[in-house]
């Protein structure tokens, strides 16, 4: 499974990357702004500076919610470089630009997806990636889990090349359970990431080495 961070912190990303287990960056004008990043010029060297980070696919999320503003934006957005991946919004416009920027071999991140008919139809539109909320799914006490199961149910039924990228991953169960559901992506914060690296016997067994170390010497 691909990790990507979901942020515009650019010191988070470089943490991330210091790892050696990133593969992507996920955005959005949310983030975006919570970095203090607005103006379309200093969004769009935002991204140019992630790209410099980063080796894998970097998604840059459209601002209009019609067709034509769509595909002005996203052909700005990737001609940036050619690790940016044109986020759509899940709407009828937004599949109508997916299929225009995947003829073009342009990548395509289809976003807020809430359901398997959503996924169906990104799938059918040539997206590279699409981005089922999971942890807003379960904000509405909706199984977001389920849904990735449901969408790796119809992809492998019919062959799809479209890839899973879990989102609104909230915690490191999550990234756990999408692992287990064969997502092929999951993107979320840095803490979710590192805590994978916890567990107590782990930092148990550290200490007794260390402590059986200092009686030695």
């Amino acid at each position: 499974m691909k990790f990507f961070i979901d942020t515009a912190n650019l010191d988070q990303i470089k943490e991330a990357q210091a790892l050696g287990i990133l593969d992507g960056v996920t955005t959005n004008p949310s983030l975006m702004a919570k970095e203090g990043i607005t103006g379309a010029d200093n969004i769009l060297n935002h991204y140019k500076a992630i790209c410099n980070i980063v080796e894998g696919d970097v998604s840059a999320e459209v601002i209009a919610t019609d067709f034509d503003g769509m595909i002005a934006q996203g052909e700005e957005l990737a001609a940036l470089n050619p690790q940016i991946v044109v986020k759509l919004p899940m709407i009828a416009d937004g599949v109508k630009a997916c299929k225009y920027f995947s003829d073009k071999g342009i990548k395509t991140n289809m976003t807020l997806v809430f359901s398997a008919g959503q996924a169906l139809l990104a799938a059918k539109a040539g997206a590279t990636y699409v981005s089922p909320f999971i942890g807003r799914l379960d904000d509405i006490s909706t199984d977001g889990l389920n849904l990735i199961s449901e969408i790796r149910l119809i992809y492998d039924n019919y062959g799809f090349e479209t890839q899973i990228l879990a989102a609104s991953v909230r915690h490191t169960m999550h990234i756990i359970d999408c692992a287990k559901l064969r997502s092929d992506v999951m993107t979320g914060p840095l803490s979710a990431i590192k805590g994978l690296l916890k567990h107590p016997l782990t930092d148990n067994g550290l200490a007794k080495f260390l402590a059986d170390y200092k009686k030695g010497n």
